[in-house]
């Protein structure tokens, strides 16, 4: 099943980090991590209530780096929408219901990123997210709690079943974009739309979970396309052989 881990990004108040370890022990939840969180001390022990352990054992870092480094999965909870599919920073986006549908079959390790009570996840930590979620609330008061965000969060990943197969890793994920960065630049894509290409390249293929036998093959298809490309840019094409014997890398062996 997913394994997934709560991570509070600098949050600012003791009291919600004890509300939240005691809703996640509620739900089953276990693994929190936080960013540059305040000291805490009795009021967080207080809130937190049974859950002292999940409090406890909290693991603390300084940057998103480090939950990035262990996480197959990146989550972003957000209140802010993006207008249009033509703003990717924060579209498409899922419900909490949506997201455990799509955490049904996978093994990995999901960190779900929750942020300040003030002003949320900012547009830089977004855009490391893979899939973005929100939480649907009335348009008349829309913003929640952080506590109460993780609950519902929690409510609906609770007790996911076993999953069928594992995601690739991050660094095999973050190959694969630097992959596709390199592959624009042979394109000649335009510089200006490179950075909205590659949030929605992390969109796309953030959903759909690719296994490392589906990264590779993707690797290949790159190289593969690569290869076709750079005589044309040169003006070298032509008697060029293009089958299995000649070509750089096998999509299909590999």
């Amino acid at each position: 099943m997913a394994e997934i881990e709560i991570v509070l990004v600098e949050p600012l108040y003791e009291g919600n980090i004890g509300f939240a370890a005691r809703v996640m022990k509620n739900f089953g939840f276990t693994r929190l991590t936080m960013i540059n969180p305040p000291a805490w001390g009795v009021e967080a022990t207080a809130r937190a209530s049974h859950a002292r352990d999940v409090l406890e054992g909290a693991r603390v870092v300084s940057s998103l780096d480090e939950v990035i480094a262990e996480s197959n999965l990146l989550v972003a909870t957000t209140g802010e929408l993006s207008k249009t599919v033509s703003h990717a920073m924060r579209m498409p986006y899922y419900t909490p219901g949506e997201l455990r549908e799509m955490l049904v079959p996978v093994e990995g390790r999901v960190s779900i990123l929750f942020g300040r009570e003030n002003w949320g996840l900012g547009n830089d930590e977004v855009s490391r997210c893979d899939v973005i979620c929100t939480i649907p609330t009335s348009a008349e008061y829309p913003i929640l709690n952080i506590s109460h965000a993780v609950g519902v969060v929690c409510y609906e990943l609770a007790h996911l079943p076993r999953g069928e197969y594992p995601l690739a890793s991050r660094q095999e994920m973050d190959a694969f974009y630097d992959h596709i960065d390199r592959f624009l630049d042979q394109m000649d894509h335009f510089e200006y739309k490179r950075a909205n290409t590659m949030t929605m390249m992390r969109r796309i293929f953030g959903r759909t979970m690719l296994t490392r036998r589906e990264v590779t093959t993707m690797h290949g298809l790159l190289r593969r396309a690569e290869w076709m490309i750079e005589p044309w840019k040169h003006g070298e094409y032509e008697g060029r052989e293009a089958d299995d014997q000649t070509l750089p890398f096998d999509t299909e062996s590999s």
